[in-house]
């Protein structure tokens, strides 16, 4: 289709989309605040207040929007972070689970304002999508025993077959 630019992912926040988009942009290197747009007296927020923040991260744009308590985070959205090495993997996994994140399982990680986040170091994708089902079973099985992805375990693991 003619004219399309692409996709935009609206994150919904429960007044703290300002502080989110700053955070997000701290943490990926890359990121830049763009427009900010605040209600007016049609509401439904308070005149004056931020509505909304767009941002970009690693190419990503995305809308901080301020629409309230009624729907949060679940685990159900995640963003995976394809990492170029260890050093980033560990950065991002780091980063994301200080000041109130949260480890979970797998590489998943949740931030302080509860977005998940996919931590995916080099080769991880590759053990667990090996051709032979043997080495991906045992790949996967060490996986699923983790919370911060070990890519040199789940090779091992893949190669004791």
């Amino acid at each position: 289709m003619s004219g399309s630019n692409g996709f935009t992912t609206c994150l919904w926040f429960d007044g703290d989309a300002a502080t989110a988009a700053d955070y997000y942009v701290s943490v990926f290197k890359d990121g830049k605040i763009g427009r900010t747009g605040y209600y007016n007296e049609a509401g439904p927020g308070r005149a004056g207040d931020v509505m909304v923040v767009e941002f970009e991260i690693n190419g990503q744009k995305f809308v901080a929007l301020n629409g309230g308590p009624q729907f949060p985070f679940t685990e159900a959205i995640s963003f995976q972070i394809h990492c170029a090495d260890e050093t980033e993997s560990d950065y991002y996994y780091d980063e994301l689970t200080k000041d109130g994140g949260q480890e979970s399982a797998c590489g998943w990680v949740k931030d302080k304002f509860g977005v998940s986040w996919q931590v995916i170091p080099p080769g991880a994708i590759d053990l667990i999508t090996d051709p032979d089902p043997g080495r991906a079973n045992r790949a996967t099985a060490a996986m699923m025993k983790m919370k911060k992805l070990d890519v040199a375990q789940m090779r091992r693991a893949a190669d004791a077959g």
